[in-house]
């Protein structure tokens, strides 16, 4: 009988192992840093992100941006001694956003509203690409500096928000 429940524990914990497994490739758990998303989400808010490549337009998502440039100076909405506010443009290397896509594929480049889409050739946003905006656009780092989020950038949607820990 022992060697009966120990393989029972054996085939338990592979199933456990490969849900756990499941669950990391599909479902990221984020965490919002600054106030680009308020009054929507707020610093602190966490977001169960379901990873994938279908977004609609109005979702919110998560995106990574590779090492922005280098500031001229404070963001918008941001005071000197307050830079501590904008984290996210502030830190070198990989950046995870959470923005709303305003535009998806196939749809007409929001030129009037995005001065780094102003003078792309594109007429459509190109496969596999989004427009994205903060919904405090005063104090966001958003597609109106960096352009288009392209695919390999593109994490996933916002499920749903999270209980706070």
């Amino acid at each position: 009988m022992k060697a009966g429940s120990l393989l029972l524990s054996a085939s338990g914990l592979l199933t456990l192992g490969m849900s756990l497994w499941w669950i990391r490739r599909r479902y990221l758990v984020a965490t919002v840093s600054g106030p680009s998303m308020e009054p929507t989400l707020r610093s602190g808010d966490r977001l169960l992100v379901r990873k994938t490549r279908r977004v609609r337009a109005g979702q919110i998502v998560v995106v990574r941006i590779p090492n922005p440039p280098p500031l001229d100076g404070l963001p918008p909405g941001i005071e000197p001694g307050d830079e501590d506010k904008a984290p996210e443009r502030f830190d070198p290397g990989w950046h995870l956003l959470v923005k709303r896509a305003v535009a998806v594929s196939g749809e007409p480049v929001p030129r009037q509203e995005f001065p780094s889409l102003r003078d792309v050739p594109e007429t459509v946003v190109p496969p596999r690409a989004l427009v994205v905006l903060g919904d405090n656009r005063d104090t966001s780092w958003d597609s109106r500096e960096f352009g288009f989020v392209r695919g390999d950038q593109f994490i996933g949607v916002m499920m749903r928000r999270l209980p706070s820990r």
